[in-house]
């Protein structure tokens, strides 16, 4: 189901028996979803999200850690044990809605944080590596040369050219 922001608005506000399970509310200051039929307090419009599912909740809430950097220094089963879900049912959200685990995808936000940081600054390449998430230097040649097929040395030297 394609989700109408106005119409999810006023069904949550109205708590609308009729959008129960239709979809779901997720709460940015609170990091919590919801049902339309919610009995707290309506939180601010523009604190919310609305997902078609709340599997769909789960996993943009474990987006937004993942890019916040969970799992520059703690794990899978850290970041699940945090959101109150299983580990197993976090990868299965993943795969689901975005064909990548959640290791995958801190990886793919660690080389874009690295990319921006050389394109953007002077710092060394050690400390870009390690502002970007990396727990080390040999880590992120690796990993950099496999998405850009070449070191990041080679794309700081490009940019000063």
């Amino acid at each position: 189901m394609m989700l109408d922001a106005t119409e999810c608005e006023r069904a949550r506000v109205a708590r609308d028996r009729r959008y129960d399970g239709r979809f779901f509310i997720g709460v940015r200051t609170t990091r919590i979803y919801c049902r339309p039929v919610c009995p707290v307090r309506p939180a601010k419009a523009g604190n919310v999200g609305f997902y078609p599912s709340a599997a769909a909740a789960e996993a943009a809430r474990a987006l937004r850690l993942i890019d916040r950097g969970a799992l520059d220094d703690g794990s899978v089963e850290q970041l699940a044990a945090r959101l109150g879900i299983g580990t197993r049912h976090l990868n299965r959200l993943f795969q689901r809605h975005l064909h990548a685990s959640p290791i995958q995808v801190a990886q793919t936000a660690r080389v874009q944080r690295a990319k921006r940081l050389l394109d953007e600054t002077d710092w060394p390449i050690t400390t870009v590596a390690l502002q970007a998430g990396f727990g080390s230097l040999r880590r992120f040649n690796a990993v950099f040369a496999a998405v850009y097929r070449r070191p990041p040395s080679e794309i700081r030297r490009a940019r000063r050219s």
